[in-house]
């Protein structure tokens, strides 16, 4: 199969770099909104300019749209799931519904198939919090994120006047975790979850003690949460703060037996050194998985949650059967 990349970021990168661990996949090319002339790939794969892409529709059979969810997957993955078998990596929870929608008519009117919101959360974390309410009805679900790098977080913090750069960190608290895995199902506030650390490089003559209390007063990213504020220079964010890792637990407690007497514990935990080279190798699974489901027939918009699990893998029935089963 043939797959293009549309945007060449850290998530557009990573799939470049995760197409090539996967055998039966090919990269046709980069497409950019930007001058090809100032992109050199990774890999040396071609670059083409966005505006010949409508050129090569018999040429890729999925498009991976590697855009960011808060302007531009809403317009791109309907835009061009009228032409091509598309999957992103749309990740605002709250608008999957509608964003669904809009691709799903999209591909729908046009014979096309596509995924939206491939990655870990929401992604592989989605299945898992299926898989477990599914085994565990009588149970209660709990996720927690980190200790990582929060990107929009991150640049909320930057958009503050007198920042010059900054990097936060979301992380569990590990009392709340401790009393999740005793399986007792406690209510966890917001606050009781996840601490939230910001290290901050501030500009010169920059009024400190403003900039903590905008942060930490700053609604729906850090007033519900205990956060730290540390200021730092830009040397020290470069030395000790130049990845982006990531990372999470999703639990589900659970009880059975006549008088509810057995406790289970369901956990499934990811360590990402690189939060955009994970979800890139999620979207490439996912991308052979709609290709096998376009070569059936399937058209419309799917999620994580209408494949099946050999459609994501290279290897035949038997070697799953055989090898994994």
């Amino acid at each position: 199969m043939n797959v293009a990349i549309y945007g060449y970021g850290n998530l557009g990168k990573g799939v470049e770099v995760s197409i090539l661990n996967a055998k039966d996949i090919s990269l046709f090319g980069v497409f950019t909104r930007r001058d090809p002339s100032t992109l050199t790939t990774l890999t040396g794969a071609k670059v083409y300019p966005a505006s010949d892409l409508n050129l090569y529709k018999k040429d890729i059979d999925v498009l991976i749209i590697c855009g960011g969810s808060a302007t531009d997957l809403p317009t791109m993955t309907p835009a061009l799931a009228k032409d091509f078998n598309v999957v992103d990596s749309f990740d605002t929870h709250a608008k999957i519904p509608n964003h669904f929608e809009n691709v799903d008519k999209s591909a729908k009117e046009n014979g096309k198939i596509a995924l939206i919101s491939a990655g870990w959360d929401p992604g592989m974390f989605s299945i898992n919090r299926l898989y477990a309410e599914a085994i565990l009805p009588n149970g209660k679900d709990y996720t927690f994120w980190g200790r990582g790098v929060s990107q929009g977080h991150s640049d909320a913090i930057r958009r503050i006047d007198g920042v010059l750069d900054a990097k936060q960190y979301t992380v569990p608290i590990d009392s709340a975790l401790d009393s999740v895995r005793t399986g007792e199902e406690p209510n966890l506030t917001t606050r009781e979850k996840h601490l939230r650390e910001c290290y901050v490089v501030a500009k010169e003559g920059a009024d400190l003690k403003r900039i903590e209390n905008e942060i930490k007063t700053m609604p729906n990213y850090f007033a519900d949460y205990d956060t730290t504020v540390t200021f730092i220079t830009k040397e020290e964010l470069d030395l000790n703060h130049s990845g982006i890792p990531h990372g999470g637990k999703v639990i589900r407690t659970g009880k059975t037996g006549i008088n509810n007497e057995n406790k289970h514990v369901i956990e499934y935990s990811l360590k990402l050194d690189s939060n955009p080279e994970f979800t890139a190798n999620v979207l490439v699974a996912v991308a052979r998985a709609i290709y096998k489901m376009s070569l059936r027939g399937e058209v419309g918009c799917k999620t994580i949650f209408d494949l099946a699990p050999s459609d994501l893998s290279s290897k035949t029935p038997e070697e799953l059967r055989a090898g994994l089963l």
